[in-house]
């Protein structure tokens, strides 16, 4: 928070209107929140999530999918995970060793994708299709039938629409995947690249390792009102919604 408020015009300029001096609120000048700013007004000045030194001002909606991967359904060396979404979608860069990753368009999958799912499965290789519903049935009604049962989904899942898996990761379109569905029933952040927050507005998120465009405590549309706790199994922050 700290180097945002130094160098992010979105939150200088945001965290001052509040009454703040640094990242902390001044006494009797609490502001909007608590100090988060909705994750759309973030968005509309995207421009000013960019730090002073420079970067991108491009969202990574792929962002943390091999970590989340790891607690929600581990993919195997030599597996291929393929992640459904609009043309544009970038491959996912953070896969493990010996995992290949590609993109395609649910509603149109291209040629070259679906060869290779049907070649990785015709190898006895796991595939791993990462999506909303609707796109995973989509896209799993396009692999060859004596295949398709093969394709194992993992559903991603926006804050207000979590469920109780039995696979799962947590997406929201800016952030990208902000966690997953473990093993013990709970959903497990991405720590210690991702923290939350309650506030009066809803749970709000910071992505720690996020040079550009900067997401420092933004509260997602919807506003989804929750707890952030401490798993009794595994001592990491979960989302209780």
């Amino acid at each position: 928070m700290r180097s945002a408020f130094a160098t992010v015009p979105f939150y200088r300029e945001r965290w001052a209107l509040d009454g703040r001096e640094d990242p902390v609120l001044v006494p009797g000048r609490t502001g909007t929140d608590g100090g988060a700013a909705p994750l759309a007004e973030a968005l509309r000045q995207v421009v000013d999530l960019v730090p002073l030194a420079g970067g991108t001002q491009r969202t990574e909606p792929g962002r943390g999918l091999g970590r989340v991967l790891r607690t929600a359904r581990v993919p195997g060396r030599d597996s291929l995970v393929v992640l459904l979404g609009p043309d544009g979608l970038r491959p996912p860069a953070d896969l493990p060793k010996g995992v290949h990753g590609c993109v395609t368009d649910p509603d149109t999958p291209s040629a070259a994708v679906l060869g290779e799912v049907t070649a990785v499965l015709r190898r006895g290789h796991r595939v791993l299709a990462v999506g909303d519903d609707k796109a995973l049935t989509t896209f799993t009604a396009a692999v060859p039938d004596d295949l398709a049962h093969r394709v194992e989904a993992v559903p991603h899942r926006e804050l207000d629409s979590v469920d109780a898996g039995p696979y799962g990761v947590l997406h929201d379109p800016a952030l990208g995947y902000l966690g997953a569905l473990g093993n013990c029933g709970r959903w497990h952040l991405d720590w210690p690249h991702v923290y939350a927050r309650r506030t009066s507005g809803g749970l709000a998120f910071t992505l720690l390792r996020q040079d550009s465009p900067r997401f420092v405590d933004v509260i997602p549309a919807g506003g989804v009102h929750g707890e952030i706790a401490s798993c009794p199994r595994h001592g990491t922050p979960v989302v209780l919604t």
